[in-house]
């Protein structure tokens, strides 16, 4: 906005919140727009509403009302957001914005405004507009009492910190699978193969002529990424792409989509428990093998690791890498991408989006029907079930971040994750993708106060998609649910052979 002094007279933008009259100096409004769709940030100060995307760049958005030390009330068509000016934008939520005025700067009063301050407000000066009290509202003190300065800034890469989580001990001895769901038969690829999960498009533009594994392609960041059926190339029966989930791996020099049922679990094993396939299940036609080699997950679970480069015949390859679907693209050059590119775990909590750095997560699994409940310990902790043998300590997600109890727990998921301390389980509502993030879409976090400090890593921005995820800290996350209480665990290894499930 313009200058707000012109001519001894000063400029104000009025706004109304809970029926009281308010001004800025309009020298400290950069824009006014309608309220947007925000990203809760968990365990943050109650005036923090959350985080907007303003064409590319993350806002937190204060409420007024709450600034005030009054309670919230549910946005409507008429509620506004004021973008302040400056180096940290913030954006306030307000009721509604009034009027832009020119006041004479004989009309406001200063002197007064200890006597008109209700309690909550920080006022700067009064004045009168069409027979009302308007009061300019000192914002900067009300942002500093709700938000203390001090709180860390995250400014560093955040790919440089995964990579630090890249040298935790004991990582490189362990295999990180991805299991998925083919015709009800549980398969896994090498995480190191695959790229990201997405789910997969509702239409498809054919190829013709195309092998009948060839599903078609699909829009992929600024290129074409051929889709082809697990289904097909494992000689089962074709099915609809109803809820289906797309494993971006590469072929030769090129992005596929391989589409398969569902995805599973995410799993951290151990290389003893994976073994070469028998040479008489690789048998195929030119003798190429599809299973590489089998996992023994349990007595009764049997997972047939996969190879991309080996599910296809030889004209299918010369076709993936020829020059009709992905020559010259960002997709056919996925090494270089994944060099920058950050891979995270993508899950829900009341509708709210969350990722963890993939590097962070040691497994993913259905959330177990027996846990085993203990004494005097914080209430999100659930309790602890034993995980192939080793004690977990599992925390609900949903109680940690002071959130509802959901009603509908089939697709629940416990997500194991790591630090350089510790190790537990999160219950979360759902797991919804793999993904990988360009660095120009990681953006720092806004400093926070509270617990919300250190918890919020980096935001993660896909304004095309219109989502916004906060990435956690899993160093924060696990440290916060009572580190001695955590340590006793990773201490006291006989407890794992006295304590039986129990619901």
């Amino acid at each position: 906005m313009a200058d707000s002094r012109q001519n001894g007279n000063q400029r104000y933008l009025t706004f109304r919140s809970e029926d009281r009259l308010y001004a800025l100096p309009s020298s400290q409004v950069a824009e006014v727009i309608r309220m947007t769709s925000l990203a809760r940030v968990p365990q943050a100060p109650k005036s923090l509403l959350g985080l907007a995307n303003l064409r590319g760049v993350v806002m937190p958005v204060a409420g007024v009302r709450s600034l005030l030390g009054r309670a919230e009330a549910a946005a409507t068509s008429i509620s506004r957001l004021i973008v302040l000016d400056g180096a940290t934008p913030v954006a306030l939520a307000v009721d509604e914005v009034a009027a832009l005025v020119t006041v004479p700067e004989s009309e406001v009063k200063s002197e007064d405004t200890e006597l008109s301050a209700l309690a909550g407000e920080e006022l700067r000066g009064i004045f009168q507009t069409g027979g009302k009290v308007t009061k300019i509202l000192d914002i900067q003190a009300l942002l500093a009492r709700s938000f203390p300065e001090g709180a860390s800034k995250r400014t560093a890469s955040v790919v440089v910190a995964a990579k630090a989580n890249q040298a935790r001990p004991n990582m490189d001895e362990r295999r990180r699978l991805v299991t998925f769901d083919v015709a009800g038969q549980e398969y896994a690829l090498d995480l190191r193969t695959v790229q990201e999960i997405v789910v997969a498009p509702g239409n498809l533009t054919h190829i013709p002529g195309s092998d009948d594994a060839v599903m078609g392609v699909m829009p992929y960041r600024e290129t074409l990424l051929p889709l082809m059926s697990m289904r097909v190339l494992l000689g089962l029966p074709s099915a609809s792409l109803s809820r289906c989930k797309v494993i971006v791996t590469t072929v030769g020099k090129t992005s596929v989509g391989l589409v398969v049922d569902g995805t599973r679990s995410l799993l951290t094993v151990n290389p003893s428990l994976l073994e070469k396939a028998p040479p008489i299940l690789n048998a195929r036609a030119g003798g190429e093998a599809q299973i590489a080699e089998i996992y023994r997950a349990d007595r009764a679970r049997l997972i047939s690791v996969l190879v991309p480069d080996r599910l296809f015949r030889e004209e299918v390859m010369q076709k993936l890498t020829g020059t009709d679907l992905a020559m010259n693209s960002t997709a056919t050059r996925p090494g270089e991408a994944l060099n920058q590119d950050l891979r995270v775990l993508a899950f829900k909590l009341n509708d709210n989006e969350f990722a963890l750095p993939i590097d962070a997560v040691d497994e993913v699994a259905r959330v177990p029907d027996q846990i085993t409940r203990l004494p005097k310990t914080p209430k999100f902790l659930e309790g602890v079930v034993n995980l192939r043998g080793v004690v977990l300590p599992v925390v609900d997600q949903r109680r940690r971040f002071d959130m509802p109890a959901i009603e509908e727990t089939t697709g629940r998921r416990l997500v194991v994750v790591r630090s350089e301390e510790h190790r537990a389980g999160l219950i979360v509502d759902s797991v919804t993708e793999v993904l990988r993030c360009a660095p120009e879409a990681i953006k720092p976090a806004p400093d926070f106060a509270g617990e919300a400090a250190g918890l919020v890593r980096s935001v993660i921005n896909l304004e095309a998609a219109g989502r916004m995820l906060l990435l956690l800290d899993p160093a924060e996350l696990l440290s916060r649910a009572e580190r001695s209480l955590l340590d006793s665990f990773n201490k006291d290894a006989s407890f794992k052979s006295t304590k039986q499930p129990r619901r």
